[in-house]
């Protein structure tokens, strides 16, 4: 048997550690400590968020988190374990469809203005604004001239945002392109998340190349010191997951030592 740590054969008695030996046909010791470890520190990390959402409400702050990143990448999923704990009052998650016919005539931005926080409140994008810089010239949603105009437009944009008092956190999840092959594979095999596919997943691999380019100029071109990028590797969800929270909490100010 591996060495183990006295904390290691602790975690592994307790009921979360049991549940997770037996979780697989076969025992993975260094799999069950693992997964024991990642939920204790995302509980731990979770108690830090609603300090921080807490804080949040007290002042009157607006908070926008935006997530992007590739197809499958797991922005739902940081977004759901970043959530799960706090309260449910105080934010929204922001998901948007293909706009309408009316939002197509309107200001680009509207839409997601419409949709900006509160005073006390947490806004979630999965998925933004930066649907323009990416996913739309990639899939012709978009036309050049469009394209360049948001381009032009965008670091200005976020620049009116910080400058209202609003918080903008940016994290980008990046995957490879045989992990997105891959969890395109269990999604489609699931009959629990084959909604989950759309067209344009399935294009995404043919596409590949494509959006690496898009995505490399968004980032040489949006990455401000008042709206800064962070670039988080998801191919391991947890470790992108525990990421993302510390990443999150580092950039909104709370007082660590609030009880909850």
């Amino acid at each position: 048997m591996e060495n183990l740590t006295e904390r290691d054969i602790k975690n592994l008695n307790s009921k979360k550690g049991l549940q997770a030996l037996l979780s697989d046909e076969t025992v993975n010791v260094q799999k069950a400590i693992r997964s024991v470890n990642y939920v204790k520190n995302l509980k731990r990390l979770q108690k830090e968020l609603i300090k921080l959402q807490e804080e949040v409400i007290e002042k009157n702050q607006r908070v926008i988190v935006v997530f992007e990143g590739r197809d499958a990448a797991g922005k739902g999923g940081a977004i759901r374990r970043i959530t799960e704990r706090i309260n449910p009052r105080h934010f929204r998650i922001v998901a948007l469809p293909k706009p309408t016919d009316e939002e197509r005539t309107q200001w680009y931005f509207q839409r997601y203005i419409n949709k900006f926080p509160k005073a006390g409140e947490i806004v979630f994008f999965d998925r933004s604004w930066y649907n323009r810089a990416v996913v739309e010239p990639v899939n012709g949603f978009c036309t050049q001239e469009e394209y360049v105009r948001f381009m032009n437009n965008v670091n200005d944009f976020e620049r009116m945002i910080t400058s209202s008092g609003i918080k903008l956190v940016k994290i980008y999840m990046s995957i490879t392109k045989d992990e997105q092959a891959k969890r395109f594979e269990e999604i489609k095999t699931n009959p629990l998340k084959q909604w989950k596919i759309t067209p344009v997943d399935q294009k995404a691999q043919e596409l590949w190349d494509d959006y690496t380019k898009y995505k490399n100029v968004m980032f040489a071109n949006t990455n401000t010191d008042y709206a800064p990028w962070k670039i988080i590797k998801a191919n391991k969800k947890t470790f992108a997951r525990v990421n993302a929270i510390k990443y999150l909490l580092s950039r909104i100010p709370y007082d660590t030592k609030r009880k909850v």
